[in-house]
């Protein structure tokens, strides 16, 4: 595996937190503003930033920035990184 294990363990544990799963769940339906995230989630933006870092660490989101709003969007390249890694870990050889 071209990960190491605590690489594969990160990405993993950015999908095991429920707040970042309804994060994954609003930006399914496209890019949004850090301030609509914090609204719709009834979330302050101290703890936002601290999901969203893990997030984009993992390459699962991007981030951009535009003016003093950063928006936020899935990454194609990152959801596929984390497709392909289950499905290696979980096929039986």
């Amino acid at each position: 595996m071209a990960k190491t294990y605590a690489e594969q363990a990160k990405l993993f544990k950015a999908f095991g937190d429920e707040k970042r799963l309804r994060i994954l769940e609003l930006l399914r339906n496209g890019e949004k503003c850090a301030c609509v995230l914090t609204d719709t989630l009834d979330m302050p933006q101290s703890t936002l930033s601290y999901h969203m870092k893990i997030l984009c660490e993992t390459g699962v989101v991007e981030g951009r920035e535009d003016g003093k709003w950063t928006y936020y969007s899935i990454s194609n390249s990152g959801g596929q990184t984390a497709a392909a890694l289950l499905l290696e870990l979980t096929t039986v050889k």
